[in-house]
């Protein structure tokens, strides 16, 4: 790979470029200059990647210039910056991952060889075992994505019959293992990622706790402090073990964007955003459908939940459509007293309100993700939605 190392600070430089030179597949060109200065495609050569650290609020617009100018390039940015609002708008501008400044050469190396394997072809390898990945990500704060992530693993373990993972990735406030278990997690995310020397199955199953037949959980840590032991390279390792050891992983990506999330949100074969109808929602989920197209996901791997809808909202299901560019959007009725009774009871609203019309729409939410288990196809609640011939989702198209 083809790397330009642009950066006003020698001692960086120099730091930058050795660490860089231990990977082999990396050929970087250090340039001690301030982006605003450089020329980074001269005479139609181009590099793959771009690593940058701004430090002026020049540097960062000639970034975004050069972005837009050359968005086949991959860019990788050190700054001194880390506001939301700074985040959204690198994304906004094709940058695939932000470095805080000071940024030791190791975590520069770690992240250039991150970019390495998102270009390398995919090898399609025989396995026996090949999980899905769903992540559920709030638009705004209060969406009842949790509720949403908790409830739809619980109702894809299907009683035992798939093996299913829910892992909070909210790390400073996630409470996700509270939604179905009353019990105190055995352990957190991370326990696991200090431990990632040493992550094997063993490890990874004895750090979750079983909520359910079926239904294992890997909490978030209680010292919002601990979040910063996770690093992005952590959440891989973790999200690949896990599809290898459940039929299916389900990931409360919570609400900020971060590196760390951003990573869960990568590996997910399927990202659902969760809004209400409300200005702020909409507003946000708006930002939100930005940033998965800076990050060039593909239409299909979103779907878009509207949470707690009901008739005779100001807006209507037409308005968002119109409003995000979408054809379908999946709607879950508002229901407080069954939500807020399975919340504070730490069950899934299944097992203490299975007629309720939450607990159905979230029944067809899991049949429209996957089949019933062949023995329980013809029996229970499952039976009951192809009797009454139910479709599988109920969405709005």
């Amino acid at each position: 790979m083809k790397i330009k190392l642009i950066t006003p600070n020698p001692l960086n430089a120099t730091a930058w470029t050795e660490m860089l030179r231990i990977e082999p597949a990396f050929s970087v060109t250090p340039v001690v200059q301030a982006l605003s200065e450089v020329s980074v495609v001269v005479n139609g050569s181009r590099p793959e990647l771009v690593l940058v650290e701004t430090t002026t609020p020049r540097d960062f617009e000639a970034l975004e210039r050069l972005a837009n100018a050359h968005p086949d390039i991959d860019y990788v940015l050190v700054g001194n910056e880390l506001s939301p609002e700074f985040l959204l708008r690198a994304m906004r501008a094709g940058v695939r991952e932000v470095l805080p400044s000071p940024t030791a050469p190791e975590a520069v190396l770690a992240a250039l060889r991150r970019q390495l394997r998102k270009r390398a072809p995919i090898v399609t390898l025989p396995t026996t075992h090949h999980g899905e990945v769903l992540a559920l990500v709030s638009c705004k704060g209060g969406s009842g994505a949790t509720f949403i992530a908790a409830n739809l693993a619980y109702l894809l373990s299907a009683g035992g019959q798939r093996q299913v993972a829910l892992i909070d990735m909210n790390l400073q406030f996630g409470d996700a293992a509270l939604f179905v278990s009353s019990e105190t997690p055995v352990s957190n995310v991370a326990d696991v990622a200090r431990n990632i020397n040493r992550l094997d199955a063993d490890l990874l199953r004895s750090s979750m706790t079983e909520a359910a037949p079926g239904l294992w959980v890997l909490a978030a840590p209680d010292d919002p402090a601990q979040a910063v032991d996770v690093t992005p390279q952590h959440v891989r390792q973790i999200i690949d073990l896990a599809r290898d050891m459940f039929d299916f992983v389900v990931i409360d990506a919570g609400r900020s964007l971060s590196s760390v999330s951003l990573q869960a949100l990568d590996l997910a074969d399927r990202v659902y955003a969760v809004l209400q109808l409300t200005l702020p929602f909409i507003r946000d989920s708006k930002r939100l459908r930005n940033v998965f197209r800076s990050l060039d996901y593909p239409e299909d791997k979103i779907q878009w939940i509207v949470n707690r809808h009901q008739k005779g909202d100001q807006f209507t299901i037409e308005d968002l459509k119109k409003t995000l560019a979408l054809e379908h959007v999946i709607t879950l009725p508002n229901q407080y007293e069954a939500v807020a009774a399975a919340v504070n009871q730490g069950v899934a609203v299944e097992r203490i309100a299975p007629n309720s019309t939450i607990a159905k729409s979230l029944r067809e939410l899991a049949l429209s993700i996957a089949p019933p288990p062949r023995n329980q196809a013809r029996s229970g609640w499952l039976s009951g939605l192809f009797r009454s011939g139910t479709p599988a989702m109920k969405g709005t198209p």
